[in-house]
Order: C-alpha cells, then sequence, then structure tokens
C-alpha cells in the first residue's frame, strides 16, 4: 500500500463549532480561508484581529487569534494603534460593506491613505445583512432592500460605492484585489489573495486589502444556489473581480474596467 499523504485538514486556528450563519452566506468560507492562511504562515500566535458592528463580528467565534470588536466603523483606527504600538504583531480588520463603505470610510480612507501596515479583508454582500436587509452603499442601481423596495435610485441614491477603484488612487494602498465566493476556482483564488495580503504587512510593505463579493441569500431573498448565482452573474458586473494595485509587479497594476 503506497503512503496516503494527507491534502486538506481541519484549520488548526479554526473553533470546531457549528457554524450560525445563514445557508449559503459566504462568511464560513471566509473564516475557513483566513484560518488556514494564518496557519500556512506560521503567525496565529502573534496575530490580531478587529471586527466591528455587523455578521462579520462574530468572527472571533470562530477564529482562534486573539480579538477586539470596534465600535462601527472603528476598526481601521483601532488596527493603526494595535501595530503602531506592537508592529511585530499581524493585525487585520474583517469587515462588511456596511460598516467600512459607510459609517467607517474615514477610517478606511486615511488608514489607507497613510499606508499603516495592516490587512483588511472587506466582505462586500451588497446589503446590511445583520439589521434587516436595508440598502448599503454597495448595493447596486435597481436591487431591492428593505429601504428600497423598488430598487436603488440613481435619481435619489446615487451610484454605489466601489471601494477597490476608490482606494486605488492612494499611494499608501499597495495590495488590492476583488475576489468572489463560489465554487473550488473562486475559493483557491480567494485563499491566494487573502495570503498575499498578509505577506504584504509580513513584508512591511503597507496597508492591503482584499474585497470578497459575498452571497447574502436571506438578506436578497434567494435560495443558495441562486444567490451564488447573483454574485456571478449581477454583483460582478457592477464589482469586477481584479487585482488593482499589486507591489511585486513591475508595472503598476491597471484597475478592471469599471461596468457602465
Amino acid at each position: 500500500m503506497p503512503e496516503m499523504k494527507q491534502v486538506f485538514k481541519f484549520p488548526d486556528s479554526l473553533y470546531p463549532v457549528a457554524t450560525h450563519y445563514c445557508p449559503g452566506c459566504g462568511h464560513g468560507v471566509l473564516h475557513r480561508i483566513v484560518a488556514e492562511t494564518l496557519d500556512e504562515l506560521g503567525v496565529a500566535g502573534k496575530t490580531v484581529g478587529i471586527a466591528p458592528v455587523g455578521c462579520s463580528v462574530l468572527i472571533y467565534n470562530y477564529i482562534k487569534v486573539d480579538m477586539l470588536e470596534a465600535a462601527h466603523g472603528r476598526a481601521p483606527a483601532i488596527a493603526t494603534g494595535i501595530k503602531r504600538a506592537s508592529p511585530d504583531t499581524v493585525v487585520f480588520t474583517y469587515q462588511g460593506d456596511g460598516d467600512l463603505a459607510a459609517i467607517g470610510t474615514g477610517e478606511l480612507i486615511h488608514t489607507a491613505s497613510r499606508g499603516e501596515n495592516v490587512t483588511t479583508i472587506f466582505i462586500n454582500n451588497a446589503i446590511y445583512g445583520m439589521t434587516g436587509g436595508q440598502m448599503a452603499p454597495t448595493t447596486m442601481i435597481g436591487q431591492k432592500t428593505t429601504t428600497t423596495p423598488a430598487g436603488r435610485s440613481l435619481k435619489n441614491d446615487g451610484p454605489p460605492v466601489r471601494v477597490c477603484e476608490l482606494l486605488s488612487s492612494l499611494e499608501g494602498v499597495v495590495y488590492l484585489e476583488r475576489v468572489m465566493v463560489g465554487g473550488p476556482v473562486n475559493a483557491r483564488k480567494i485563499k491566494r489573495a487573502v495570503k498575499k495580503a498578509f505577506q504584504t504587512q509580513l513584508a512591511g510593505r503597507g496597508y492591503a486589502l482584499v474585497e470578497v463579493l459575498s452571497p447574502c441569500p436571506v438578506g436578497w431573498g434567494l435560495s443558495p444556489q441562486d444567490a451564488v448565482k447573483y454574485v456571478a452573474d449581477t454583483m460582478t458586473k457592477v464589482f469586477p473581480p481584479g487585482v488593482f494595485k499589486d507591489w511585486e509587479r513591475k508595472e503598476e497594476a491597471k484597475p478592471a474596467d469599471v461596468a457602465k
């Protein structure tokens, strides 16, 4: 009998607990990938995560690292303080779109602009998932929410905020990529992006953010299968996946074309 080689195992940095997230939610995928990445890089023991208000805040029930809960939107400011006080600590924020792109816009922009050497994992499901499905800054034109039952209006509500496009002009941002949840191929792309973001911090290069387009089946009123399809068929037209900035490239990475 040939020797069996283990190719996959439960991450050491992930608590063995049942998920509380809604069926089809993308947070569970992201938790596993973050835990795997910390294990592979061997940094879980010196990592601090910050998660503010929203579905993302419950990551501390799943990841075996020191975690802090921030006031709504303030995670980048707390991450800055921790990293400056303890430069050898690996610091990341884990934030949803309602948190990062709404009340937390100021903290995000200035943390990124200063080039703080921290990592942000940004989950974009285009809605306020935890608080009842209201319109978020990333809600798309025509998308129905509890506060836009007829769909987001360009005239009344303006266009959605595209975080990667917004941050790509800031000199302090050195790694910026948008990926999506949906199947094994995309999971591998998320893993590569998340790992690169943490490696960017370990190399002392500056601010890194990974945006993950993620399904919210209950908030969208779709089945888990249809929600994944919605990400691929609809969200990617407004939020095109791709690498926006990469410090290892000889030439500046060009942002993906913005869908009109």
